[in-house]
């Protein structure tokens, strides 16, 4: 059952994160994985249409996501944290796809989910990379300069 709204959407991302991350270990494939958090009830009070969208959306378009992240990143893809790289897998996906969801609004989620779930000060890294990312995705919202 989805449910929509602010909270919804907050819950959607904290599982969609736990899955990417899960993802970048083992390599489960995105059906078996989807149906994995579905079934364990992860996503009770959460938008699963939302969590479904960023999962497909990151897990099926992951390369074009590292190369638009390789850019603003100071060292590689692969050498990143997990939970920041699956962070900002997520963040990148979210500032490319859902022009709908404000800059300001993606970068402070995935800050908040950095400050609960990342080292301890993984958010600063996730903040400085999404904020670098959003003035070239975002430039309606952000002009440059």
């Amino acid at each position: 059952m989805s449910s929509s709204g602010h909270w919804g959407r907050r819950r959607a991302r904290k599982v969609a994160m736990q899955a990417v991350y899960q993802w970048q270990m083992t390599g489960t494939d995105i059906g078996p994985l989807e149906q994995e958090y579905r079934a364990a009830g992860a996503l009770k009070k959460a938008d699963d249409v939302f969590f479904a969208e960023l999962l497909r959306g990151v897990l099926l378009r992951v390369g074009d996501i590292d190369e638009l992240l390789a850019p603003v990143l100071d060292r590689a893809v692969d050498e990143l944290d997990r939970v920041e790289l699956a962070l900002l897998r997520l963040g990148a996906y979210e500032l490319k796809e859902r022009i709908d969801v404000p800059y300001r609004v993606v970068i402070d989620e995935y800050v908040e989910l950095a400050k609960q779930y990342g080292a301890e000060d993984s958010y600063k890294y996730v903040n400085g990379v999404l904020d670098k990312l959003s003035l070239s995705l975002r430039t309606l919202e952000r002009p440059p300069g």
